[in-house]
């Protein structure tokens, strides 16, 4: 009898639970609550991060170099000052660390136009002058391409009508946008040749429909980031002068 009550009571509990209402969201609300100065600061948060904050802005308000003239992406149609002076750092601080690595040179370097997030203006360059032209993590990578990948890249550049960064190379176009002259470290490209080309880790994985860097001989990744190859040649460098010039042009 014990375990016959027992079972009978087992039955109805699980029955019991089986007749539970099951809940259903009906209904969400929230509000917006804006971040602004009006929110008080936790004084023992702010206590902690006090000292970070002090040393961090010490770093990112370091003058490193200073600017003659106010520098940006659009005062040029094919190349830019700004857009020349990014293309040509890469070219001289990768090739140290290239060379030193493989005993090899780059040749070439093209960036993006898009790439290129602030304007330098005129007056002392700071650290984070640098954080705000390239804010993104990109490295440098370099890539052995033969001459007619070199071709390949020069077409992009023609079909893109974009000042999209270059070093090392001389494109010229005629008013019909049909390429008059490209040449390599003022040389004509030899189709069979391998040239090295640097670039970042972003434009060699197809960013910005850049495909012409694969297939490849070989690629070295150099875990150099742009930003850094900018700080370290601002501190080489007191004053920066870069230019417009030919290395892209259209004939009228």
């Amino acid at each position: 009898m014990k375990f016959n009550a027992f079972f009978i009571l087992l039955i109805a509990a699980s029955f019991t639970a089986c007749k539970q209402n099951t809940l259903h969201l009906s209904k969400i609300e929230g509000k917006q609550i804006a971040v602004t100065d009006s929110i008080a600061i936790h004084a023992e948060f702010d206590s902690i991060i006090a000292p970070y904050r002090k040393s961090l802005n010490q770093d990112m308000n370091a003058v490193l170099s200073y600017a003659p003239e106010t520098y940006t992406k659009n005062d040029g149609e094919y190349n830019t000052a700004i857009g020349n002076l990014m293309a040509d750092i890469v070219y001289s601080q990768g090739n140290i660390v290239f060379n030193k690595r493989t005993n090899k040179n780059i040749d070439a370097v093209i960036l993006n136009h898009g790439g290129i997030r602030s304007i330098i203006s005129k007056g002392n360059i700071t650290t984070e002058t640098a954080f705000q032209v390239m804010p993104f993590e990109n490295s440098i990578v370099v890539v052995a391409l033969k001459g007619q990948q070199l071709d390949s890249m020069a077409d992009y550049l023609r079909h893109a009508k974009r000042a999209h960064p270059i070093s090392g190379m001389e494109l010229e176009l005629d008013r019909d946008f049909n390429i008059t002259k490209t040449l390599v470290k003022g040389e004509n490209i030899i189709k069979d040749k391998i040239y090295y080309l640097a670039t970042n880790d972003y434009l060699y994985d197809g960013g910005d429909r850049m495909r012409f860097f694969k297939p490849n001989d070989s690629v070295y990744h150099l875990n150099y980031k742009i930003r850094n190859a900018m700080i370290d040649y601002f501190k080489k460098n007191d004053t920066i002068n870069p230019k417009i010039d030919n290395r892209f042009i259209q004939t009228k």
